[in-house]
């Protein structure tokens, strides 16, 4: 019986993956809420594995506030760094972190491929992504033999009543008629393939940095057109207002960033996302979009 205690109860990622793991044998699940500094008194002895998913989304918009800065860094950083500590002088033997791709920057622009490969250094361009870094970093420097360190630095995640872009895009698909048909590809996860990896991680008590994905890229316009089929919609894609998006994209920084996040380009080499050729991608993208859209 693995015992497991999340940090960050009511988020999104943790309460799917207390929803799945509770749905399969051998695990008791607990979840903290870390929003204050209760937690600090919380007896973290009674565990084998803390999985630590509380944070900051990304959020940012234009320049940020040193207030705003400041809650980036409490929050990604020092608050995982001290659930870290507090989990390895308790002897759990596993410390599981949801970092981010965002550590290696934003998407690449519209037309250029960003490819990240073992290869490719992490280059935070955001506050929220330096602030994600340093966690990422700090939490694997406590890393020993008896304290195995997990870091998982997934894509963009989309699952039913999940957060963040995939459900405006959901939105905008559901009643637009027209949508660009620009050439790009982007790596993104879906929820209960994340779960069945995190599953794997626990189960097999690993150690080290992994970067899950779905089997697939998707391509924005593709993914539009998805989202409105599965929603008995109809979409028509076109090139005709590609070069006008190229345009506002060298010509903006505001609008070509807006632009970049949604038709740039940013994937991970696949074979980084493959374990020990077990099929943890339990959803193919179409299975997952029509799970994320189903009523």
């Amino acid at each position: 019986m693995k015992r497991i205690l999340i940090t960050g109860a009511g988020s999104y990622i943790g309460t799917s993956v207390e929803g799945y793991l509770k749905g399969q044998k051998n695990y008791k699940i607990d979840t903290l809420d870390v929003k204050n500094d209760n937690w600090k008194t919380y007896a973290f002895f009674n565990y084998d594995v803390v999985f630590h998913v509380a944070g900051i989304a990304h959020a940012e918009t234009g320049k940020l506030l040193q207030g705003k800065k400041k809650k980036y860094y409490d929050v990604n950083t020092k608050l995982a760094l001290e659930v870290a500590k507090k989990a390895k002088s308790a002897g759990v033997e596993q410390f599981i972190l949801m970092s981010s791709m965002i550590v290696y920057g934003e998407s690449g622009k519209i037309g250029c491929k960003k490819v990240i490969t073992e290869d490719t250094e992490p280059k935070p361009s955001s506050v929220y992504g330096n602030s994600k870094w340093l966690a990422d970093k700090g939490v694997r420097e406590l890393g020993d033999k008896n304290f195995k360190v997990v870091v998982l630095r997934p894509p963009m995640i989309y699952g039913k009543n999940s957060k963040g872009n995939y459900p405006l895009l959901s939105k905008l698909a559901r009643w637009v008629v027209l949508f660009p048909d620009i050439n790009n590809e982007r790596s993104m996860l879906y929820i209960e393939n994340l779960c069945e990896f995190v599953k794997l991680m626990i189960d097999s008590e690993e150690e080290g940095i992994f970067f899950p994905q779905n089997k697939e890229y998707v391509k924005t316009s593709d993914l539009v057109k998805t989202i409105a089929e599965k929603n008995n919609h109809k979409v028509h894609t076109t090139k005709v207002f590609n070069q006008g998006i190229f345009c506002v994209a060298k010509c903006s920084r505001r609008l070509g960033k807006i632009m970049n996040k949604i038709f740039g380009n940013m994937v991970y080499e696949k074979s980084m996302s493959e374990y020990k050729g077990i099929d943890y991608q339990v959803c193919n993208l179409e299975q997952s979009i029509e799970r994320t859209e189903g009523k």
